[in-house]
């Protein structure tokens, strides 16, 4: 499992050169974090592909690859405000 946390400087790179290179190499699991807009986006390979899963900063997410966890979004980016 990855996760990724987006700057401005790096945003074109994060979201297009990494999927590709997730992918080729089979991450199973990648997070992009977007503290400007608080989203998540749960990237899930299925079939060498990636499903992707957009969430707010009030989501639970379950990370399927640790089986039984869940990262609640509301505590990430409380220190933000």
């Amino acid at each position: 499992m990855v996760i990724g946390i987006l700057s401005p400087s790096t945003k074109k790179h994060d979201t297009m050169t990494k999927y590709e290179l997730y992918r080729r190499a089979e991450v199973k699991e990648y997070w992009i974090v977007d503290p400007d807009s608080r989203t998540v986006e749960q990237c899930i390979l299925k079939n060498k592909e990636y499903v992707v899963k957009k969430n707010d900063e009030t989501a639970v997410i379950d990370v399927n690859v640790l089986k039984g966890c869940k990262i609640d979004m509301n505590l990430v980016f409380a220190d933000m405000d």
